[in-house]
């Protein structure tokens, strides 16, 4: 495998301004690609079919449908997402390759067999007035896209981020093809579509597994045992992905906010809208985000721990420890001004942006805090991955229970209030736990030699 952090110095190497840009463009696409692709394919679908399907609160429907999709196979998938991820790399640095593909079938499996089961009470028990094929199309479609969570964080942890983003590119291409070449059948078409296209970009995923690892047995379970379990881990995902969509749920939930939409699905118009412009800003942070981590900050971290391995020096150690700790708050100073800037060009283009989607000015104040929460959500990515590196397990479920718990309690706080207030909550959260996490970050730094050697 082709590291990405190889790929971008080369193009940093270049030292000309369009070597800069290079690298910044080749680190957004990939680091934001997927999620982009995902919330643009969703909003091209909708708004190629309007001419086609009558009535047009099918298509409301339809965005309702995946946005749900989406948001539950993210929860359920959680617990396993980074703790797969850290059992593979783990056996990647003991060169125990074999062991990767029969865990992931493992992890596909139980994924599956999950996802069956609750789609398949929730769509028996909680869609009685739908039709048998909108049922079937919601299970298939939340068992495929589980599926393809899974395939893509295992990727993304094998640093294959090229290959995810061109076959999401092809996946959401055909799905958005097929959704409205199906668009005349009205609901159940689009669904079809939307399920074909996931399963295309399924398959293309696990075309890439299977490309680079081979094993003699189908399926292990060593996965799941308890030595390589990761609780923290588990909670870790399962945590991140709730906090990311709590305030979404409650909005959607809340009888002025919320409107139902199909059986009991229920989606925010007042919400829902600018949180989705919102994350299309991210772009610049994911970039600078991906750029720093997987160039200056992971050369000076492979070279500290090598140093410290392999008995270097304690001055040697010392200067890449400084180096180290020097990259990554440039690198996290670099971020902050970068989506700042981005925030601030989406403020500006806020009012010509809105009326070209003929939607009200009026969410305007909306729109603006949810890009700046946003914007913290990258930074906050950005420390916890950090964390990661550092293996500080605890600091992360730690930080990540307080966004979760601060979620709740402010975004509740802001639904009791007038509409001026909305948004406000998300926003808050994330400022409060990055500054805590940026704070304990620093400490950590400072006494990173003395752990690190305690720890031998």
């Amino acid at each position: 495998m082709a590291g990405i952090g190889f790929e971008l110095r080369k193009m940093l190497r270049r030292d000309t301004l369009l070597g800069l840009m290079q690298a910044y463009t080749y680190a957004g696409l990939i680091s934001a690609g997927p999620w982009i692709l995902s919330i643009v394919g969703i909003l091209m679908i909708g708004a190629l079919s309007l001419p086609l399907v009558l009535p047009n609160e099918l298509i409301t429907q339809f965005q309702v449908s995946v946005t749900w999709l989406i948001a539950l196979s993210l929860v359920l998938t959680g617990p396993l997402q980074l703790a797969y991820t850290r059992f593979t790399s783990d056996r990647l640095f003991e060169k125990r390759d074999e062991l990767v593909l029969p865990n992931f079938h493992a992890v596909a499996l139980v994924v599956t067999v999950a996802a069956t089961l609750f789609g398949g009470l929730s769509v028996w028990l909680l869609f009685p007035g739908q039709t048998p094929g909108y049922r079937l199309l919601m299970l298939a479609g939340f068992v495929v896209v589980s599926n393809v969570w899974i395939a893509t964080i295992f990727l993304s942890g094998m640093k294959q981020y090229v290959a995810i983003l061109v076959t999401f590119a092809v996946g959401y291409s055909l799905t958005t093809g097929i959704s409205i070449a199906l668009s005349h059948h009205g609901l159940n078409g689009l669904m079809t579509g939307f399920v074909v296209g996931q399963t295309v970009l399924l398959a293309g995923l696990l075309l890439l597994i299977y490309r680079d690892y081979r094993s003699d047995h189908f399926i292990s379970f060593e996965v799941f045992d308890k030595r390589y379990r990761y609780p923290l881990l588990m909670i870790t995902g399962f945590l991140y992905n709730f906090g990311i969509w709590v305030d979404k749920f409650m909005f959607w939930y809340t009888p002025g906010t919320g409107q139902q939409v199909i059986g009991p699905l229920r989606a925010s118009i007042i919400y829902d809208i600018p949180v989705f412009l919102a994350y299309l800003a991210i772009i610049p942070g994911m970039a600078v985000f991906l750029l720093r981590i997987e160039t200056d900050f992971v050369e000076y971290y492979d070279a500290f721990y090598n140093a410290v391995r392999e008995g270097g020096s304690l001055q040697h150690i010392e200067r890449m420890r400084n180096a180290m700790v020097e990259a990554l708050r440039n690198g996290l100073w670099e971020i902050i001004k970068v989506q700042t800037i981005a925030a601030m060009m989406l403020f500006a283009a806020g009012p010509a942006i809105l009326s070209w989607l003929r939607i009200s000015t009026l969410y305007l104040p909306l729109l603006y805090v949810d890009v700046i929460a946003a914007s913290l959500q990258v930074v906050f990515m950005g420390v916890l991955n950090v964390f990661f590196y550092l293996d500080r397990r605890v600091i992360v479920t730690g930080c990540v229970s307080a966004f979760v718990v601060l979620n709740i309690v402010f975004t509740a706080f802001t639904l009791a209030q007038n509409p001026a207030w909305y948004g406000y909550g998300f926003a808050a959260s994330l400022l409060v736990v990055v500054l805590a996490s940026l704070y304990l970050l620093d400490r950590k730094l400072e006494v990173l030699e003395y752990e690190t050697f305690m720890l031998q």
